[in-house]
């Protein structure tokens, strides 16, 4: 059975395959997993120029730099850490055993055992990572693995099935490609945890499916992450990260800045030095190599959209550096920055994931508190400020999956935290040790004492004349 010619009827086959080798195969060592982990590494050296050649050529115009720097250095960052740190998390963890045993010699500890076989669904905006950097976990917990990269970048999917075909058993690691028909196979499968990237909306009809098997999941999704600029912020250096992160795949990131507050006084200051640091990024954008391109026409018809119907609704649109006319074919664009649009404006409801940026004045802090509680929670949440009562009091007033202060995304690449989102944003984390028990099985183990006094104790039936009372003389409130 090749993993590279999978059909959507062959799937179940190759499920329960991998299902019945990971039984037969027993306990899987530290070893046995560094060695997975490196196989993986090494693919991606072999491998790195198809990739990135793929990748742009699926984007339409993707810099080969940085391809190698977000999909290639960004896996393998995730798969060194979980293979120099795996022994260190798999050991047994003793727990506490309670009153009396504890003094009788019963012992308590968990184990953190594999899950087994794990469904991973990538996305188009990220191939690779968001396949490898979850694979990273799986494997470091000692799971088998299927993925499933984007259909809408075919030509990186092919590569991605090629090369795991060369260097993986499809027993320890699969690849199947396909469209809708087999996302939605795929994510009926009785897998023992499913991994997805991608869109709240789509993420819906996966939980469904899971549903169907009760198939835990981790839901890595989006949503409108929002920038706070406070009145203390250092406006220059808020404008500049903004500005790169925009400039980031184009835009094309799940925890790329949706919404920038502003202070009302700031506003135009803030724009201008938006303006400045776009402009110092990319002095021009048509048929300038480092841009990335919106991944396809629909793609770019649904960001235009967002920004013809605030532009409609009277909303003020600045276009940075410069306004450039729509080409379906290019499909390289340049920040188009949607000032205070009406409420009801769609770019305020959707997510932007593309080149255009909302920015909302606000006269106090609480005014844009409010308006991030009318959304539903984030991925990522952004403050930039120097005041340090303040910092506490958006961290304790607000809610998304993480957080960077003073810069953003950068919390994303931390790999001793979890990354993960919360309520419409995601569930679940990979990542770190975090990442590592999202994969595996925590399994509580009780050895019990050669002793046991239940019996002389009157803890067991027929029971005596006293066993009520000593019960109820331990319902206490101390």
């Amino acid at each position: 059975m090749t993993c590279t010619q999978i059909t959507p009827e062959q799937l179940p086959q190759v499920l329960q395959a991998q299902k019945a080798a990971f039984v037969a195969h027993g306990p899987v060592t530290a070893q046995q997993r560094r060695e997975r982990l490196q196989r993986v590494i090494e693919l991606l050296v072999r491998y790195q120029q198809p990739l990135v050649d793929a990748m742009d050529a699926d984007f339409g115009g993707r810099p080969q730099g940085f391809s190698l720097m977000n999909d290639v250095i960004g896996s393998l960052a995730s798969l060194k850490y979980a293979r120099d740190h795996l022994e260190h998390w798999m050991q047994d963890e003793p727990r506490e055993v309670f009153s009396p045993y504890d003094q009788l010699g019963a012992k308590a500890w968990v184990m953190h055992q594999p899950k087994g076989s794990v469904g991973i669904i990538g996305t188009w905006n990220a191939p690779l990572f968001t396949l490898l950097s979850p694979l990273a976990c799986v494997l470091a917990a000692g799971n088998r693995a299927i993925l499933k990269p984007s259909e809408v970048v075919p030509r990186t999917a092919a590569v991605v099935a090629q090369a795991f075909a060369e260097l993986f058993d499809p027993l320890e690691v699969a690849v199947v490609n396909g469209d809708a028909e087999l996302a939605q196979v795929f994510t009926s499968q009785p897998f023992d945890h499913l991994v997805f990237t991608g869109s709240t909306a789509v993420a819906r009809s996966v939980m469904r499916n899971a549903a169907l098997n009760l198939v835990p999941l981790t839901l890595e999704l989006g949503g409108k992450s929002p920038v706070i600029i406070s009145r203390t912020a250092d406006l220059a250096k808020a404008a500049f990260s903004i500005a790169a992160a925009k400039a980031n795949n184009g835009g094309q990131i799940c925890i790329n800045p949706d919404v920038v507050y502003v202070p009302q006084g700031l506003l135009d200051d803030f724009l201008g030095a938006l303006r400045t640091a776009y402009g110092e990024l990319f002095s021009r954008i048509e048929d300038n190599p480092d841009v990335v391109a919106v991944i396809n026409a629909r793609h770019l018809q649904r960001v235009e959209g967002y920004v013809q119907d605030a532009r409609d609704r009277g909303a003020r649109i600045e276009s940075y550096p410069q306004p450039l006319a729509v080409d379906e074919q290019q499909r390289r664009r340049p920040l188009q920055v949607v000032v205070n649009p009406p409420r009801d404006s769609q770019i305020l409801h959707e997510e932007i994931f593309g080149p255009a940026l909302v920015v909302l004045p606000y006269a106090q802090l609480d005014e844009a508190l409010a308006d991030i509680h009318s959304r539903e929670r984030p991925l990522a949440l952004y403050y930039f400020g120097q005041n340090e009562e303040e910092q506490r009091y958006v961290l304790q007033h607000t809610h998304s999956g993480g957080v960077t202060i003073n810069d953003v995304m950068m919390h994303a690449a931390l790999h001793d935290a979890p990354f993960g989102g919360i309520g419409a944003s995601g569930m679940g984390h990979y990542h770190g040790r975090e990442g590592f028990l999202e994969f595996s099985h925590m399994r509580t183990v009780f050895k019990a004492p050669a002793h046991d006094p239940r019996r002389e104790w009157g803890l067991l039936p027929p029971y005596g004349e006293h066993f009520l009372p000593t019960m109820q003389s331990m319902v206490t409130a101390d």
